[in-house]
This record gives structure tokens, C-alpha cells and sequence, in this order.
């Protein structure tokens, strides 16, 4: 290369501003980048030997030690001692918990797990998105989903987890620190039963990791998260579908009915739960198999009528829709509402009002021809008859008890829900045909009664509260007031139809508001972990701003 080759420049990046001008020597350092807050040249700090690599903005300073912190901003007020013993249930522990600031929360008591130097994050955020899962799955409220998972971090020691719980996808984040990476998981619940056997038997493994005196590590958690799953049904087919006729056929002695409208019922509604049975095994939706199962009873009582047999065909069509009507849900979704929880309780009252709409066409469809066959159903007939109470308070006990069986419940919560289910009827049929009482607010407080008993059951057992409240409001169900709205439409008395119709919407809205409630009140009065139960943490009125 000659000397003029030399000197000119081979492209346009091998002459920059930043180039050294020919004639300057080059200094001899490593080029590196630096900006505002490079320390100048010449100050003399001390420089660390060790070469760090580049992180980002969530990195770990050089500095930071996770065992010399300095302590954290202790709010002026101080932060509020929550008791983490064996003392009350862990829902009410979590639950105050949750309502805290994430900057108020204590930091959880140091426990060792046998086998485990450390928790496996991932592992143990799998074991809580697992767990959320079947319970939100077997219906579960979402306060009370969130709380179960934040007991099972808090039981491995990962205190700086959110929860968070919608109508079908669960998911939590884990942050070690405030410098580090969070760890976010997420699962998705695409199936939902009832089994409200294994719904305890979660309770009861959330309970065992919630103790810190039982030393259960990751494996035994998963074993006998993977027996919950592989376990049957405590009940058979066959004895789910006698508990349905059972109980369409009580609900028919609760409004009016005699032996003959008890059989009738209890046949159309084991025809419907076989039908619903053949459609679920086709892959119907569940829409399509309430529509299914809501036509033998009516198709019943409509061949009852036309036949001209002297019985109360309008008794066995509502005894048939007491089996359909979906209780469980509509008080799920009210009871996430009043709680925050707006997108999970919209979603399940949509549920709700899917199933309701399935039921009211399958009615309506066998009602249609029911008139065209001129069949003579009266929408003024009075169902209720109070001068059988004790015919009424055993068809309530009835029904609760088959309403257990079908929500696949331990044998050992029957008998209690089943006489919390006749209390429940007892003090409706004392404050409606007695005092003369509107039956919304009889529906309300009987409600309530409910979910303060079933409250303090579960409390006492350290268990959920719907194996002994969803069964017990199942007297208090709107079977009548839903058919004779369906009935009056049929006949094209449709204003009529609605303002039957809104009437079993308020009495569904008062069960579910008075068993919240009840939950509530046994919550504010009984024994709350915390200073005092005036420090509980909950929201404050926003005066719809």
C-alpha cells in the first residue's frame, strides 16, 4: 500500500468526530461509554476490584445484602400486630392480611420445611395457582380463593405475593425485593364441578401448611393435592339422581302439594337430571342441558292438568324448577360483588342469567303447548298453605338434605345443614304467615340466619362456610315466583309475567345479600385477628366518585 493509500480512508465509518486527529497519540485506555453520572477523573474513589456484569433497572446493587437491610418506613401509626397462631381460622388471618398495604403487611414467621434448604418459587407458586384452582373451580368466593393462596406463599415464606382471582383465570406475582425480578404465574380454570368433599379436603390442606407446627414440605403438599384429584365422588349416579326427585318432590310438599304431586315431581325431576346427564355426555353446554332438564316437570304437570287429574300440577312444575334454580352461583357472585371483587361477580351473575334463561325456555316451550292443548293452569292460584307447618318444616329438612347430596357434601355436614335448612324455614314461615311480614325481608333475615350459623360451623371446624349455607337456603329458593312468571307470559299477560318474575329476582338478591350479611355480622362480633375488631381493614365510601 502506497503512502497516498495510506493516508486516505477506507470508508465512511473509519473517520469519525471522535477519531484522534492524525499526530495526537491515542491514549492508552479502554474505550468505554460514559455519561452525567460517571465519577470524574482524579477524585480518588475507591473502585470495586470484582467486574460486575451490565444488569438492568430490577438488578441487585453491589451493596444491597438481604441481611444487613436497613429497616423499612414504619408508617406513623405503626404497623398493626396480626396473630399468625392457631388461635382463629387462617381465612380471617389472610383475609386481614389482603386488606393491609403490601407496605404494612408483616413479614411471615421463618419457617423450616423438612428436606428444604429454601423454597422453590416456582414450584411453590404452582402449588398455589393449583390450589385457587379447585377452589374457585368447586365455587368458592374470590376474597376467599385469594386468601387460600396467599396463606399457601406465606406458608413457604414468600411474603411479597399478590393474588389475583377472576371468574376464570388465577394469578399471582412474587417480588423477593424491591430491586429484584418479579415472578409472575397464571392458570386457567376451564372446568367446574361441584364437590364440595373435595372442597373441604383443600381446606384442610391449606389449614395443615397454614400451621406451623406441621412441617408438610412441596411433596407432600403435591401428593395429596394429586389424591384430592384422583378421588370419586363420595355419592354414585344413581343416588344423585334419587336426591333430585327428593328434592323436586319436597319442594312440592313445601308450596302445597300431596303424595301424589310428591311422586310426580320426584319423577319429572329424575327424568330431567337423566336427560341433562345424556347431554353432558354429548358435549352440550350447560345451557342447552337446564333447558333440557326444566321440560319433564313441566311436561308433567301439563299432562296432569289436561288429563284433568285433581291435583296441583303447578306444585310439581315448581318442585321441578327447586332442582334447577342455581342458588350457589347467584350467592357466589352477590357475595363478590359486595366484597370488590366487580369483574368476578358480573361474570357469574351472566352465568346465572344463562342458566335462569335456559330453564325459563324449557318452561315456556312445554307451557306454549300446555295452552295450545288448552290446558287449565291458573297463575292465581296460592301455593303456599300455612296451616301445615310441620309438613313444611320436614319437606325443608328434605330438601336441604337431598340439596347436600347432589352438592356432593361429606356425611358429616348433612344432618347440620339439613336442621340449618329447617331453622331457616322456620323463622321464614314465622315472619311471613305469622306476623304477616313481606316475604322479601322474610327471605332476607331467614337468609342471614343462615349464614351466621353456617359461619360459626365452619369456623368451629376450620373449614369453608358454603358446605353449610348453600344447601341450607335451597327452601328459600324462588321456585314459585319464577313459574308463575313464566306461566303468565305463556298466556300473553306479559306485564304480569315481569313483575313475577322481578319478584323472584329480589327474593334471589335477598338470600344471597342476607347470607353475606350473616357471614359478616359473625366475623364483626366473634374473635378477629388484630388489635382490636375496629381496626379492620376494609374499603372506605367512595360516594360513587
Amino acid at each position: 500500500m502506497t503512502e497516498a493509500e495510506d493516508r486516505k480512508p477506507q470508508s465512511d465509518e473509519a473517520k469519525s468526530a471522535f477519531t484522534a486527529p492524525s499526530g495526537v497519540a491515542a491514549a492508552d485506555v479502554e474505550s468505554s461509554t460514559t455519561s452525567e453520572f460517571a465519577v470524574p477523573r482524579g477524585l480518588g474513589v475507591a473502585v470495586p476490584a470484582v467486574d460486575e456484569p451490565e444488569g438492568s433497572a430490577f438488578s441487585t446493587p453491589s451493596t444491597y445484602r438481604a441481611r444487613e437491610a436497613p429497616p423499612a418506613f414504619t408508617p406513623p401509626t405503626g404497623i398493626p400486630v396480626v396473630s399468625l397462631t392457631k388461635d382463629v381460622p387462617w381465612q380471617d388471618r389472610m383475609r386481614t392480611m389482603l386488606r393491609m398495604p403490601v407496605t404494612e403487611r408483616p413479614a411471615p414467621e421463618p419457617v423450616q420445611k423438612p428436606d428444604d434448604s429454601g423454597p422453590a418459587v416456582p414450584r411453590v407458586l404452582d402449588l398455589t395457582l393449583r390450589i385457587g384452582e379447585l377452589l374457585l373451580a368447586g365455587g368458592e368466593g374470590a376474597e376467599d380463593v385469594e386468601a387460600a393462596m396467599f396463606a399457601v406463599c406465606r406458608s413457604y415464606g414468600l411474603d411479597r405475593c399478590e393474588p389475583t382471582v377472576t371468574f376464570t383465570l388465577l394469578s399471582i406475582s412474587y417480588q423477593p425485593s424491591l430491586v429484584d425480578d418479579p415472578v409472575t404465574a397464571s392458570r386457567t380454570v376451564r372446568r367446574r364441578g361441584t364437590d364440595y368433599t373435595r372442597l373441604a379436603a383443600v381446606f384442610r390442606l391449606v389449614q395443615d401448611l397454614s400451621d406451623p407446627e406441621t412441617a408438610l414440605s412441596l411433596e407432600d403438599a403435591y401428593r395429596r393435592l394429586a389424591e384430592m384429584r384422583r378421588n370419586r365422588h363420595p355419592y354414585p349416579g344413581w343416588v344423585l339422581t334419587s336426591a333430585s326427585g327428593l328434592l323436586a318432590g319436597a319442594a312440592s310438599v313445601l308450596v302445597g302439594g300431596d303424595v301424589i304431586v310428591f311422586f310426580a315431581a320426584a319423577l319429572g325431576a329424575m327424568l330431567g337430571d337423566r336427560l341433562a346427564w345424556l347431554c353432558a355426555g354429548r358435549g352440550l353446554p350447560e345451557f342447552y342441558q337446564f333447558t333440557v332438564a326444566a321440560m319433564p316437570p313441566a311436561a308433567i304437570g301439563v299432562a296432569l292438568t289436561v288429563a284433568d287429574v285433581d291435583v296441583k300440577a303447578s306444585a310439581v312444575i315448581t318442585g321441578g324448577l327447586f332442582a334447577l334454580l342455581p342458588g350457589r352461583a347467584l350467592v357466589a357472585g352477590v357475595q363478590d360483588g359486595l366484597t370488590g371483587f366487580y369483574i368476578t361477580a358480573a361474570a357469574r351473575l351472566l352465568e346465572v342469567m344463562y342458566f335462569f334463561v335456559g330453564i325459563v325456555a324449557g318452561v315456556l316451550i312445554v307451557l306454549y303447548f300446555g295452552v295450545k292443548f288448552d290446558a287449565q293452569l291458573n297463575p292465581d292460584v296460592a301455593l303456599g298453605n300455612s296451616h301445615r307447618p310441620l309438613w313444611q318444616i320436614g319437606a325443608s329438612v328434605l330438601l336441604s338434605l337431598t340439596f347436600a347430596v347432589l352438592l356432593q357434601q361429606e356425611r358429616s355436614t348433612v344432618l347440620l345443614v339439613s336442621l340449618n335448612g329447617g331453622v331457616a324455614w322456620s323463622v321464614y314461615g314465622a315472619m311471613h304467615y305469622v306476623a304477616k311480614i313481606s316475604p322479601v325481608a322474610s327471605t332476607a333475615v331467614a337468609a342471614g340466619l343462615v349464614g351466621l350459623f353456617g359461619q360459626l360451623l365452619s369456623r368451629y371446624r376450620f373449614a369453608s362456610a358454603l358446605p353449610y349455607t348453600t344447601a341450607a337456603i335451597g327452601p328459600l329458593l324462588p321456585g314459585s315466583a319464577t313459574y308463575f312468571g313464566l306461566l303468565a307470559i305463556a298466556q300473553n299477560e306479559v306485564d304480569k309475567g315481569l313483575v313475577s318474575l322481578a319478584t323472584a329476582a329480589s327474593l334471589a338478591m335477598a338470600i344471597a345479600i342476607g347470607v353475606n350479611l350473616g357471614s359478616e355480622i359473625s366475623r364483626l362480633f366473634l374473635r378477629v385477628p388484630g388489635a382490636s375488631a375496629g381496626a379492620r381493614r376494609a374499603a372506605k365510601r367512595t360516594r360513587g366518585f
